[in-house]
């Protein structure tokens, strides 16, 4: 593994204490090779024969200098500076004594929100309180640890809760609350995470104008007209024993006129349907020769 100089991924935080209290800096660093931890104060390297009852610490890359019972002589500029073959870096923080105590207060709340399913999501509160009230961050009343995928950040009095990436289970009821020997503060809001929407299908919708509908609704008039012009026009032309009749196609059965009774020769007869009735055709009569007289 190539060499890395250190870099501080969580930088110390100024801290405010009420005189009696206990302080405490902590910083992240990073660095290959491990890198070699100092605190300095006021600019001076800071000891445990400079400062009694100072307590230093260094391990996994988290460095921290704890002071139990702080007086006002602890005040001043901490800093803390990470040595390796590859380069160094530096991180100051102030400490503040005080007499006074104030409880936490809310000077920025959580705000409700609704994100998309992936999106980076940071839930944030600026706190102010002596002492330097300790800050937690809750979903649905279970305390979160910072981890990969929650991290908790502090930028002064800024304290986040990052989500790296909010899935819907994420969604829920988050708060966080500010607590220090004076108080407690309390601030609540509501996280939702929309997941995937489904692509609603269109559905193709087909207009027809006015006049259209008229043209349409001709059409079908004009065809129903036609097909009962064809049901009550169609003809039907039969020949029997020399007798040519017309049928006229009727919903009603056709009348059909009594057989003649006499022997007069056979004539042409128009039978009639549904009431309607036709001149009969004309028929012939030829009178035969006048036979002469026998003598």
């Amino acid at each position: 593994m190539s060499t890395q100089a250190p870099t501080f991924t969580q930088p110390l935080q100024s801290v405010v204490a009420l005189e009696g209290s206990a302080a405490s800096f902590e910083a992240q660093v990073s660095g290959f090779p491990v890198p070699e931890v100092s605190w300095f104060r006021d600019g001076q390297v800071l000891s445990a024969a400079a400062l009694p009852g100072v307590q230093i610490s260094f391990s996994d890359g988290r460095a921290v200098l704890s002071i139990p019972a702080v007086t006002a002589a602890h005040s001043g500029r901490f800093s803390v500076r990470a040595t390796n073959g590859a380069g160094q870096a530096t991180s100051t923080a102030e400490l503040l004594v005080t007499a006074e105590t104030a409880p936490p207060t809310f000077i920025q709340r959580l705000q409700s929100s609704t994100v998309r399913q992936g999106s980076q999501v940071r839930l944030s509160v600026r706190v102010s309180g002596i002492p330097t009230p300790v800050v937690k961050f809750y979903r649905e009343g279970a305390e979160i640890q910072s981890s990969t995928d929650f991290q908790i950040l502090q930028d002064g009095d800024l304290y986040s809760l990052l989500i790296a990436e909010a899935f819907p289970e994420d969604s829920g009821a988050y708060s966080v609350t500010a607590t220090n020997s004076s108080g407690r503060a309390t601030s609540t809001c509501e996280l939702l995470v929309q997941g995937e929407e489904a692509v609603p299908i269109k559905k193709t919708k087909t207009i027809m104008s006015t006049s259209q509908m008229e043209m349409s609704g001709a059409t079908v008039e004009r065809k129903s007209m036609e097909a009962s012009f064809q049901a009550t026009t169609m003809m039907e032309m039969h020949v029997e024993g020399g007798i040519m009749t017309q049928h006229i196609a009727h919903k009603t059965p056709p009348r059909v006129p009594p057989k003649p009774t006499s022997k007069s020769p056979p004539s042409f007869i128009s039978k009639v349907t549904g009431g309607r009735q036709q001149s009969p055709s004309p028929v012939r009569h030829v009178k035969g020769p006048t036979p002469a007289p026998v003598r």
